[in-house]
């Protein structure tokens, strides 16, 4: 059957060309990651197209020791890690309008689903696009620890565990100390969810993980092996109580430890690209150091030691008298630590003022250091008290304000002071920045962000993932719906203190609201034909019916056009906060994605003007529904030449 439209601008393309078909699967990493061996090292491709190891190592200058012993981490699992990293997932993301707020406008999302699912179908869209990565994840304690018994399948078991398949054993349990491989299990967890999380980061990203003293070492061993030792920016302390527990067994455990590792650092002041800090705001008790007991013109200041830890044989050119003004006598410094500068730099010192002889005017030389020369802020250090990043209870106390009327709501947040001050030192106000948060529990990474961009009028977003684990409470049945329910009062509470506020109505809106997504199932069905398929028997002959009839009608029942809408975007490489404007093409509805740059067309009774009106606006990307061809072969055809002659670079069907 062919359409009896003018065919007349048209080239009559050969009948085999077609469009091609979308990939429905997420990321492949692996071929990522031998595409660029490949383009580092063009002769170690083979004639096949793959790589000669061999080769490889040839072309690095040296041979690799084949005996055992090699430095390196293992544990019992590490090649299953790895074929959960590879395996492609088939799942999406649907829109849950009814759950978000302000879905249309706001960039914020929290998606309810397994992380690891979760982080494969964001590799598209968010590929070396997140600037900070904050994680608090199960200290594998033994009873908070949520772990796919078959984490191969995580799809499967995540459907299975929510009660969207019918259940066939598989289950999400904790990681009990009995178990044999207590500690492997939680590495296995916890290693493919890092490797995909490394590569959403920016080139100028960081991440950011707590942990404490059961687990620390190893985390730490498979971060050096992920991220590299050379990325490795900081282990923090955190203290995280008040005060010691008296009824502590040995000793009252008064820290957590905080992880830090870039993207990529960099290593010297020349270098461009990779991770830099940001210092961090000076604080009134900071400022409150500074004094003018002389009344210098210049201000409040501060005095540090003249001397530097340096004997007289390591640096004869520091180790020189200076006169004092007051006394007219020569000062020497000790022969086991000697002056901070040269006698230069003295001389300029002694012109400007800026050597304090204490207040007799005889005590031993101190520099000046004004407060109003004072660059940015402070340099951040590796001991955050709890007076400057909070503690549990401090995090407690903040849950409970928010939810007075739920009781034990959660049980280990973290406080929002602790996650600003990594913002502080990792994000830019003013640049648009996402925060990818995996484990979101509480949701307090999302009401960090909030709170951060209303204290200086920053525009950072946030993306929070949260398994639905049950909680066995009737109001919050799931932590997810804590999550969710935590960002829906904290922005509630933030309009009811700004409302009326003429100061601040012309700030950005930025961080406002946040769009609900939920793992599940792809919106197509997909076409299996495995690899040394028996001759076709009778009950071989029924399944390829099957198949045949799944081909025919492809979208699973009961999805809607938004829900293919989000996952064709997801899967096309395009973030989920992507602008989306529907228009109108000869009475066909076309979603047009990036102010024009991708045209979806999810109809069912496609015509060759509707083609032309999509590739006379001459979009970068065009999706089109295949059953929207109807079986047309000869439109299909032409549809591909239309779109060849506006330009159109990719048009796919799917």
């Amino acid at each position: 059957m062919t359409e009896s439209h003018p065919e007349s601008t048209v080239i009559q393309p050969a009948p085999t060309e077609q469009p091609e078909r979308l990939d429905l699967l997420s990321h492949e990493i692996v071929s990522d990651k031998q595409a660029e061996i490949v383009r580092l090292f063009p002769e170690v491709r083979t004639e096949g197209g793959k790589i000669d190891f061999d080769r490889l190592k040839r072309v690095l200058g040296g041979t690799v020791d084949p005996g055992k012993e090699r430095y390196g981490m293992n544990w019992a699992g590490k090649a299953d890690c790895f074929k959960a990293i590879q395996s492609p997932s088939l799942g999406t993301l649907l829109p849950c309008r009814e759950e978000s707020i302000e879905f249309d406008g706001s960039e914020n999302a929290i998606i309810e689903g397994d992380n690891l699912e979760v982080l494969k179908l964001l590799q598209k869209a968010y590929l070396g696009k997140i600037k900070m990565i904050f994680i608090d994840p199960p200290y594998n304690t033994g009873n908070d620890f949520i772990y796919p018994d078959n984490y191969t399948e995580s799809l499967q078991t995540y459907l299975e565990y929510t009660g969207q398949l019918d259940s066939e054993g598989r289950k999400f349990s904790t990681n009990t100390e009995a178990d044999g491989r207590f500690h492997s299990k939680w590495i296995n967890m916890l290693y493919p969810r890092l490797y995909l999380a490394r590569n959403l980061l920016r080139e100028d990203g960081i991440i950011f993980i707590t942990i404490d003293d059961g687990e620390q070492d190893n985390l730490k061993k498979i971060c050096n092996e992920i991220f590299g030792e050379d990325n490795f920016v900081a282990q923090i302390v955190w203290q995280k109580k008040q005060s010691p527990q008296n009824d502590a067994t040995n000793f009252s455990d008064m820290h957590d430890y905080v992880l830090a590792y870039a993207k990529r650092c960099r290593h010297a002041k020349n270098e461009t690209s990779g991770w830099v800090r940001n210092l961090l705001p000076r604080t009134e008790s900071q400022d409150a150091r500074y004094s003018n007991p002389d009344n210098d013109p210049r201000g409040a200041w501060t005095s540090t030691d003249y001397t530097c830890n340096k004997t007289s044989e390591e640096r004869p050119n520091l180790y020189y008298p200076i006169t004092n003004p007051t006394t007219g006598e020569e000062v020497w410094p000790s022969k086991q630590r000697v002056w901070g500068v040269e006698r230069s730099v003295t001389e300029v010192n002694l012109r400007e003022k800026r050597i304090w002889w204490g207040a007799n005017g005889k005590a031993m030389p101190r520099v000046k250091n004004f407060l109003s020369e004072v660059q940015g802020g402070i340099v951040p250090s590796t001991w955050w008290t709890r007076e400057e990043a909070g503690d549990n209870q401090e995090s407690s106390r903040e849950v409970i304000a928010l939810f007075p009327d739920a009781t034990d709501i959660f049980d280990t947040p973290k406080p929002v002071r602790l996650v600003k001050r990594m913002l502080q030192i990792a994000t830019d106000k003013a640049g648009a920045d996402i925060i990818l948060d995996f484990f979101a529990g509480s949701g307090t990474t999302g009401h960090s962000v909030i709170d951060q961009n209303r204290e200086d009028g920053g525009n950072r977003r946030f993306i929070l993932v949260q398994l639905p684990e049950p909680t066995g409470r009737t109001d919050f049945p799931t932590i997810a719906e804590i999550t969710k329910e935590r960002i829906r009062r904290v922005l509630k509470k933030v309009d009811e203190e700004e409302e009326g506020n003429l100061d601040l109505q012309d700030r950005s809106k930025q961080g406002r609201g946040f769009r609900v997504f939920k793992l599940s199932t792809s919106c197509f069905k997909v076409w299996q034909s495995p690899a040394n398929a028996p001759p076709l028997d009778d009950t071989h002959q029924a399944a390829l019916v099957k198949q045949l009839e799944l081909h025919i009608d492809h979208i699973v029942a009961g999805r809607g056009a938004e829900d293919l809408l989000y996952e064709l975007l997801l899967k096309s490489g395009f973030p989920m906060s992507t602008k989306i404007e529907t228009i109108v093409l000869e009475d066909k509805t076309v979603y047009s994605v990036s102010k024009g740059e991708m045209l979806i067309c999810l109809e069912k009774a496609l015509t060759t003007e509707v083609i032309k009106n999509i590739a006379e606006r001459k979009p970068w990307r065009v999706i089109c529904l295949d059953e929207g061809f109807a079986g047309n072969d000869q439109l299909k055809t032409n549809a591909v030449q239309i779109m060849k002659s506006k330009g159109v670079t990719s048009f796919r069907t799917v």
